[in-house]
């Protein structure tokens, strides 16, 4: 049986051969910790690392690579945005797309009663309209933090206007990337951000374990530490460093993954992000169009696919999505995901709470092959 993987949107697979050969390379020949010693194999380890942090610099067009932040993933990243720059007060604006690894952290903070939150509402196709955002913005608003993309529709933020409107009111303006780094293009300063969340291992085909944040050097004074430790910069110092990017890295960074994650994004800049993206657009078109076709499945997310990443969500009349999935994979070799994609508010906004979808997500490495036969199993299950 042929296995085909369609959970790009949760991990990204397979993984190009060039990360697989650099983690390789540096397990075999390196192994070491960067900035802990004055040895050879630490001063490797200490390249490895700033190549990387130039290379999405590049990528994501950040000032300086200095502001590029390493953690495990994008959760992580979001929690350092989140609990760093908020404070008594404060009021927050985010969306009702939102995955849990925003709403969790500001639903923490609001029941401590720290902070305030506004939802954006958005439509049942999961698009958010800018007309009346403005008329959320308070004396105290601090925060906007929005997802690029929704994991469960796919439907695309109006970043550039959200950037814009951020900028004119002084709002500090977090970008959740977790869906579109990698897949569509992001330009740090074009869009304004003040942080930009990013995790390795969906779109930009790293290994798990790995992402990061870019921050603005207004955010970066201001937001606090949620962890200290060894750096090993001014090892003298009781207290941790107030500059970038020691300030926010303490203790032994993933050196292997991130080495694995610089070799994707230069497999994806050597592929062309465009040409990748415009093979899952035409990948995306083959699924959306068979799925409309077939009697009983409810396709969900925007009808325009320039407006969505490569991802659809599904229910079928009178099917649980969880035994669809099952199926999918028992019977045919098809690897998707179902359920509420750790996104409840998505689900309630689109009305397919609280039984969720099925979601199909492509790659890169998919083939139309491989869609086709999707759809023809599809069409052979009892709908």
């Amino acid at each position: 049986m042929k296995k085909i993987y369609l959970d790009n949107a949760a991990t990204s697979w397979p993984k190009p051969g060039e990360m697989v050969k650099a983690m390789k390379y540096f397990f075999e020949e390196i192994g070491c910790s960067p900035g802990r010693g004055g040895y050879e194999c630490s001063l490797k380890a200490g390249r490895i690392v700033l190549e990387a942090r130039l290379k999405l610099s590049e990528f994501f067009n950040i000032p300086a690579a200095e502001q590029v932040i390493f953690t495990q993933n994008v959760t992580h990243s979001l929690n350092f945005a989140i609990k760093g720059l908020l404070a008594e007060g404060d009021h927050v604006i985010t969306t009702c797309m939102e995955h849990n690894a925003v709403i969790r952290p500001l639903r923490r903070l609001e029941n401590e009663g720290i902070i305030e939150i506004s939802f954006l509402p958005c439509n049942e196709e999961g698009l958010l309209s800018c007309d009346n955002i403005e008329q959320y913005i308070k004396s105290n608003t601090k925060m906007l933090i929005v997802t690029h993309a929704s994991n469960v529709t796919g439907s695309l933020m109006p970043v550039e206007r959200l950037g814009n409107i951020a900028k004119k009111n002084s709002i500090i303006f977090v970008l959740d990337a977790a869906q579109t780094a990698g897949v569509y293009s992001i330009d740090f300063q074009k869009l304004n951000l003040d942080l930009l969340a990013f995790t390795g291992h969906k779109g930009l085909l790293g290994p798990p374990g790995t992402g990061g944040f870019a921050i603005s050097k207004r955010a970066a004074k201001e937001m606090k530490t949620l962890i200290e430790g060894g750096t090993g910069s001014i090892s003298d110092s009781e207290y941790q460093p107030d500059f970038l990017p020691d300030k926010f890295e303490s203790g032994t960074l993933n050196v292997a993954g991130i080495a694995g994650l610089k070799a994707s994004v230069d497999f994806i800049m050597n592929e062309g992000l465009q040409t990748i993206r415009e093979h899952e657009l035409n990948l995306l078109e083959i699924l959306y169009q068979g799925l409309k076709n077939i009697r009983g499945i409810n396709v969900y997310g925007p009808k325009s696919l320039n407006l969505r990443t490569p991802t659809i969500s599904i229910t079928a009349e009178g099917c649980d999505v969880g035994e669809m999935s099952y199926n999918l994979d028992r019977e045919h070799g098809i690897m998707v995901r179902s359920g509420l994609h750790c996104a409840p508010l998505a689900h309630k906004t689109i009305g397919t709470f609280p039984e969720g979808t099925l979601r199909f997500s492509i790659g890169c490495f998919n083939t139309e092959e491989e869609v086709h036969y999707v759809l023809k199993c599809l069409q052979k299950m009892k709908i």
